[in-house]
């Protein structure tokens, strides 16, 4: 697999969680290629490597989310009988040093850099917004309508929900 497609793989898994960018245990034991139950083990063998700011388990709600957004099993019919544990940039970073193999490090290495442009990218964006609320202080009410429309070009569109069944044209 070329490192251009593992990484676009690792960022297709990457989720937004409790103000988090985190990935689900299976997800990594996916791209390390280790049964998700290893690789909980491996970390439950060290467990001090891996506070809560590092990895977390998934209340039942969240896990219910999850599984809706990406159509898993239930657990009484042959799924997952526990809550997923996700883990932050960080925790992504310690399980190289509990995870060994070639493979985990190779993994490890696009995961890490794929986290790296998605934290420039959120920070370039913040920063965009204060610039923008300083200039919007800054300016009379005569700009108000330029600042209204940078920032309505700021936020992503919503998708338009597209109604099943026959609609005649009027």
């Amino acid at each position: 697999m070329t490192s251009e497609a593992l990484a676009l793989q690792v960022e297709r898994r990457i989720y937004l969680i409790r103000a988090e960018k985190v990935m689900l245990d299976y997800d990594l034991a996916a791209l390390y290629g280790v049964p998700t139950k290893s690789l909980n083990l491996a970390v439950k063998r060290n467990a001090a490597r891996f506070p809560n700011d590092f990895m977390f388990q998934l209340t039942r709600a969240e896990a219910e989310g999850l599984r809706f957004q990406n159509e898993t099993s239930k657990s009484r019919r042959g799924g997952r009988r526990y809550l997923p544990y996700v883990f932050t940039e960080q925790g992504v970073a310690m399980l190289s040093s509990v995870l060994r193999s070639k493979r985990a490090v190779h993994v490890n290495i696009a995961i890490m850099r794929t986290f790296v442009p998605l934290r420039e990218m959120l920070l370039s964006n913040t920063d965009l917004a204060r610039k923008l609320a300083a200039l919007e202080k800054k300016y009379d009410a005569q700009f108000k309508v330029v600042f209204d429309a940078i920032r309505e070009l700021m936020t992503p569109p919503e998708k338009s929900k597209r109604q099943i069944g026959f609609h005649p044209h009027e």
